[in-house]
């Protein structure tokens, strides 16, 4: 049998075993799915695993249970001590067994859990692993209705944590037990409490001490006292002085570090926060007192090479894509991201919008609301989660209650009030947002309001944007609004004739391009929304799309290619680097001998040539210009300039193409 050391070689040696222990629990995982009712075909994985990122399944989402085992070598020494099993993310239903007994099952797949496994231990010995994973659909998990996939497996790291007798709880909501509630922060000082999670199994009281250290590294707060040990949380209140506070330009992190007990039998947890103050006022949102338009990007949970199984590594790419772009805030839809994306936007100053999943997606077979207790217990249960592991990241900065929900027979409204006094509760410094493409009192209830739109998409015309937005001033001013919009474009669904809605179910770039265009243009001089959402900022996978992703990203899901509407967005938000970039390059093959040209610059007005003559090009809208059109034939060369910056495209004039194949549409299958 294989053994799983946990860093023995340490013990052997005779190095002295610290208070605490983090050993990460990644290695030596064997794989199975319940239907092969045995594990002696097992395969090794390492953590994170999906097995829908398993190539031999050829794109088919698999929704089924999964089974992952390990052999542990707990060594005797441990025998004193207490251990505890946190997995950062298993998708979506978890029920863990440690030497065939249970020691608890979790009910979400976006949310970190810890048991206790002490008792259930053999010190000295091998024991035996086993956790269940389910990403089968089912009405009392949230979220119950969604387009984007769910990867089933145990897709985030996981840990052993061992500690001394009397020790900072791993186990209240998934968090590391020390949670910075902020009341006010301004420049002449902090307030707020620090909730600390205590547990013991022999002790009724400990000392404690409390340390707050700046970003030089000076302590700003140090406090020591004796608390008991009742099971209720201690709360501790912090006034500092002259702090240094966050902000996306001074991004500044103080370490809050908590010591409980004495001598070689303390335990101590570290976590890093920021301290910042955000309100929504009826005209504006304010961070430490400074208004803040927000440039947003929703963000979903994949790529192409990982599936939903992202690493910090990931995390990082694709943060540098968003920076690159201008945003100064990301969306996490539909389910929180994995931690360490939230530390990089600590660190980055990237604002972060993080949702709970309340989430309807736009397909009639969904219902994204079940009237049940269970369903609306398992929603509260969620959300706490959600607020508790994420408290101290100073750059989330709200939390998103419920998007793009659809009536039903059954009323919502009374849910998403509850929801929302449950987040205000158990955070009362950051307000709440929603999603909303419908009229109703569900608009009514959070401190926040996101309203989507797709005027000019399926309906309409983009000019009624306009329209829409005069409304809104006139009657609605009151309202906190911002406004969230995004269409499919794919690179290899070419429009032809360039017409907008080309037939055939085609999602040409092209028209994706048009209606990013549009609505930056109406939105050019906007002073009512707190804030602009692009949907998306990458293609996601979706099975129950025709070619199994969602096409609304300006990149794709590989992260190979920038889409025409990413450049625009880069000329208008960036403004520490210059863009220039003609639009449509990728139509190379036209059919129309009478041309225009689009160009995106935020180095001034572009010159253009076509061929040997130069065009005259007027502005269009803010960073967007338009040449005159032109009569073309054959193969022309077009090059655009502003400054130092130079792009240019060769085009085939009257030569005839024909439409690509397209994939067949994957398949959700059960297994």
């Amino acid at each position: 049998m294989k053994r799983y050391l946990l860093l023995c070689l340490m013990l052997a040696l005779g190095a002295p075993l610290e208070a605490r222990e983090i050993h990460p629990l990644n290695e030596g995982w064997r794989f199975f799915f319940r239907t092969e009712t045995s594990s002696d075909n097992a395969r090794y994985v390492t953590l994170p695993h999906s097995w829908n990122n398993d190539p031999t399944l050829e794109g088919v989402l698999v929704e089924t249970t999964g089974n992952y085992q390990n052999d542990l070598y707990i060594p005797a020494e441990w025998a004193s001590k207490r251990v505890f099993i946190r997995f950062h993310g298993a998708q979506n239903v978890a029920d863990v067994f440690v030497n065939g007994y249970l020691a608890g099952s979790h009910r979400g797949g976006s949310t970190a859990f810890a048991f206790e496994i002490t008792d259930r231990l053999r010190f000295g010995a091998d024991n035996i692993l086993l956790v269940r994973v389910s990403n089968a659909s089912r009405n009392d998990v949230l979220p119950t209705s969604a387009d984007m996939n769910f990867y089933g497996g145990l897709y985030r790291e996981a840990e052993l944590i061992v500690t001394e007798r009397t020790a900072v709880s791993p186990l209240y909501l998934g968090t590391d037990g020390v949670l910075v509630h902020q009341k006010s922060a301004t420049a002449a000082k902090a307030e707020g409490e620090i909730e600390v999670h205590l547990t013991s199994t022999d002790e009724t009281s400990c000392p404690l001490t409390l340390t707050v250290t700046a970003p030089d590294g000076r302590t700003v707060l140090n406090k020591t006292l004796t608390v008991r040990l009742d099971g209720k949380p201690v709360k501790i209140a912090y006034n500092i002085a002259s702090p240094k506070l966050w902000s996306p330009s001074r991004p500044a992190l103080h370490t809050v570090t908590v010591t409980a007990g004495e001598g070689a039998h303390r335990d101590r947890v570290s976590v890093r926060t920021g301290f910042r103050e955000v309100k929504a006022l009826p005209s504006a949102l304010l961070l430490n007192g400074d208004s803040l338009k927000m440039r947003g990007v929703t963000l979903y949970h994949d790529n192409a090479a990982s599936a939903g199984t992202l690493t910090a590594a990931d995390y990082e790419a694709d943060l540098r894509e968003i920076r690159t772009l201008g945003a100064n805030a990301l969306r996490s839809a539909v389910i929180p991201h994995g931690h360490a994306l939230y530390d990089l936007c600590d660190r980055e100053g990237v604002l972060v919008w993080v949702d709970t999943p309340l989430r309807q997606a736009p397909f009639l077979s969904d219902a994204g609301y079940y009237a049940t207790p269970t369903f609306e217990q398992n929603g509260l249960e969620q959300l706490r989660e959600i607020v508790a592991q994420n408290l101290n990241h100073p750059s989330v900065v709200m939390w998103g209650i419920f998007s793009r929900m659809r009536t039903t027979g059954d009323d919502v409204v009374p849910y998403i009030r509850q929801l929302h006094r449950t987040a205000r509760e158990a955070d009362p410094s950051r307000p709440t947002v929603a999603v909303s493409e419908r009229n109703g009192a569900m608009n009514f209830v959070t401190d926040l309001i996101v309203w989507r739109k797709e005027e000019g998409w399926n309906k309409g015309r983009p000019d009624n944007l306009t329209v829409w937005l005069e409304g809104l001033q006139r009657d609605w001013s009151h309202l906190r609004s911002a406004i969230e919009y995004g269409g499919e474009g794919f690179l290899d669904h070419h429009s032809f004739t360039m017409h907008p809605r080309p037939a055939n179910g085609r999602m040409p770039e092209e028209r994706q391009t048009r209606f990013h265009e549009e609505y930056a243009r109406v939105l050019e001089h906007d002073s009512l929304l707190w804030g602009v959402w692009i949907e998306n900022m990458f293609d996601y996978g979706s099975a129950r799309r025709p070619y199994g992703i969602n096409g609304c990203g300006l990149m794709t899901l590989d992260r190979r290619s920038r889409k025409d509407a990413y450049y625009l967005y880069k000329a208008l938000w960036n403004k520490r680097e210059q863009t220039l970039h003609i639009a449509d390059k990728r139509s190379t093959h036209r059919t129309e001998p009478k041309q225009s040209f689009r160009i995106y610059s935020s180095a001034g007005t572009p010159v253009l040539t076509v061929g040997r003559d130069t065009v005259a090009v007027k502005r269009y809208a803010d960073c967007q210009y338009r040449s005159d059109s032109v009569m073309l034939t054959g193969r022309v060369t077009v090059k655009a300039s502003a400054g130092k910056l130079h792009d240019s495209v060769t085009l085939q004039i009257n030569c005839a193409a024909k439409p690509k194949g397209y994939p067949a549409p994957r398949r959700t299958t059960n297994r």
